[in-house]
């Protein structure tokens, strides 16, 4: 079956960090663009970075740029979020998304709090 599995959610204090895992089985990611995704509550979903299939161009959005930062092993078949410096504000749950051609994948999602 394939699937997006998101790890490395969980509780972190202000200005803490934490760095999100997003592995794929069933399908190999190295040719899919790969972005997080995130879902406040009350909110829309959001993009927060994306990153090209060979992991050379990225796209962080303005809201994160100076603490999110996406990167993907693809050997491993994995795609990681480090982010810093959280805030509050960053509190969502984080969906990992895989696109290519007319195919799509959504992970079930990791919650993320930020709270002292």
């Amino acid at each position: 079956q394939v699937q997006l599995v998101e790890s490395g959610g969980g509780l972190v204090q202000p200005g803490g960090s934490l760095r999100l895992s997003c592995a794929a089985s069933e399908f190999t990611l190295s040719r899919y663009v790969m972005s997080w995704y995130r879902q406040a509550p009350g909110k829309e979903r959001e993009l927060g970075a994306t990153i090209s299939s060979s992991g050379t161009r990225t796209n962080v959005a303005d809201s994160v740029k100076d603490s999110f930062t996406i990167s993907r092993d693809n050997p491993k078949n994995v795609v990681y979020l480090q982010m810093n410096s959280l805030t509050p504000e960053d509190t969502a749950v984080y969906y990992c998304n895989a696109a290519w051609a007319f195919q799509v994948y959504w992970g079930q999602g990791t919650q993320v709090t930020v709270s002292s």
